[in-house]
């Protein structure tokens, strides 16, 4: 997507106002009495998703006008995405530059399709150029992740299963420099891993955990963990064919924590990065984990699997548990785990648990400061005693139908060792329609908010 992006040709560059229906009258002044007229006769109000162009004397394409609705200061960062797909090619320039550096990041992503299996691939399409070229290269990387979460979301699980995603992992350490390795099938067993290897056990394609570390030995320790479940049948408590149509997006958490990587490792930040995906498929065989079964974690301690649809738990505790030993200044886990956030926060809000108050308000603030929901719920203690289990240490899912997201967040908690350091963002990856800039299909979500925090910190 950086192809729609340049900072070349500022100056000869069309120029595109945004207009709100309060600035209207002023910006109608600054023009001339032919435009002037234009504007009129083509009853531009300056309303949201409006769009105008404009001629010049020589009937040229000569400026752009797009409106922003009734409020210019709680303007709608994406309404410049609704026209962008309408121009034509050739470069563009913000007249009313305000250098926000979420402008470049909207305009790209406004063209964005994933036409991997369309024989008519994506046009080039109309090109942005900045003023400021200092940027650009961390803009295009921000950019770089966002495709690369909704690209690996997108791909159906047929080119997307936990062996593409090894290679996915492998290209990456490949890239920067980075020190891969993976445990597959039966050597998960060997090396205590179980639960990774219950859930995907039934699956044609095996198993695994991937494991990329990069960066200073002596940095700050930045561990991320996504849950890699490439489809997800429930299992044997099996789903109906609605709901399991788009679980080729289950695999969300995984896709975020590879973007996440690429964006980290690219920008250079200086910290020990390591990233940790159990890739597995929920699958049904002769072969697969039942109701019932009671599985023993990495920890040591056991699980009664009270359902086999609430697998990604099971898949992550292993990890997080594994991503303890080595005591990270930061443990970040990304998994799309419960219907239950859903409901609390609708598809776009991805609700965030940590124990840590300062690391919680901070991350809120770069949300906020980045137009990137994320949003804080509590790992309320007292329903802990719900994971309790007659016959085993724990329960992996709850005991009764009320605050799954709490219940699965207490669960991975278990498995924690620091969680004031660590955060568990529980993110749907999936736009359910068409919106400017957000096509239906697999999404990023809170990746620019975190990314944020931890150039922040450690930037």
């Amino acid at each position: 997507m950086s192809e729609y992006l340049t900072c070349k040709g500022y100056d000869t560059a069309t120029p595109i106002h945004t207009v709100s229906t309060e600035g209207l009258s002023a910006w109608l002044e600054t023009l001339t009495p032919a435009q002037f007229k234009w504007v009129k006769n083509n009853k531009f109000k300056g309303n949201k998703n409006e769009t105008l162009k404009i001629a010049g004397s020589g009937g040229e394409l000569a400026a752009v006008a797009i409106g922003l609705g009734s409020d210019d200061s709680l303007a709608d960062p994406w309404a410049l995405a609704s026209a962008v797909k309408s121009l034509p090619e050739g470069n563009y320039r913000l007249h009313e530059d305000n250098d926000q550096k979420l402008t470049p990041i909207v305009w790209a992503l406004a063209q964005y399709k994933f036409d991997r299996y369309l024989q008519k691939k994506n046009d080039s399409g109309a090109v942005l150029v900045l003023k400021n070229e200092g940027q650009l290269a961390e803009i295009t990387a921000v950019i770089s992740g966002i495709t690369m979460v909704r690209d690996l979301i997108n791909t159906p699980t047929c080119d997307m299963g936990p062996s593409h995603l090894s290679a996915v992992m492998k290209d990456l350490s490949d890239k920067y420099g980075a020190d891969f390795t993976e445990t597959v099938g039966d050597d998960l067993l060997a090396k205590g891993y179980n639960t990774i290897h219950a859930v995907g056990r039934a699956a044609v394609n095996q198993p695994r955990l991937l494991d990329m570390v990069w960066g200073c030995a002596d940095a700050p320790k930045v561990t991320l963990v996504g849950k890699g479940v490439c489809f997800d049948t429930g299992g044997l408590d099996l789903k109906p064919s609605s709901g399991m149509r788009i679980m080729k997006k289950d695999m969300g958490g995984a896709a975020h924590t590879l973007g996440l990587a690429q964006l980290i490792m690219e920008t250079g930040l200086d910290v020990r990065l390591r990233l940790l995906i159990p890739a597995v498929e929920n699958n049904i065989s002769g072969d697969a984990f039942r109701p019932g079964d009671i599985i023993k974690t990495y920890k040591g301690d056991t699980v009664e699997v009270d359902n086999t649809d609430a697998e990604g738990r099971l898949v992550l505790c292993d990890c997080l548990t594994l991503a303890s030993e080595d005591k990270p200044d930061l443990m970040l886990d990304f998994a799309t785990l419960t219907g239950a956030a859903r409901v609390a926060m609708g598809p776009s809000i991805v609700p965030f648990f940590t124990d840590g108050d300062v690391l919680a308000y901070d991350l809120s603030q770069c949300s906020e400061e980045e137009n990137d929901p994320v949003w804080r719920m509590p790992l309320y203690a007292p329903y802990a005693p719900g994971l309790k289990s007659n016959c085993a240490d724990l329960n992996n899912m709850g005991s009764g139908p009320f605050g799954g997201a709490i219940m699965a967040a207490l669960f991975l908690k278990h498995f924690v060792d620091e969680p004031e350091k660590w955060v568990h963002f529980d993110v749907y990856a999936w736009n359910m329609s068409d919106l400017p800039g957000r096509p239906k299909g697999g999404e990023a979500m809170g990746l620019r908010a975190v990314y944020a925090y931890l150039k922040g910190r450690f930037g």
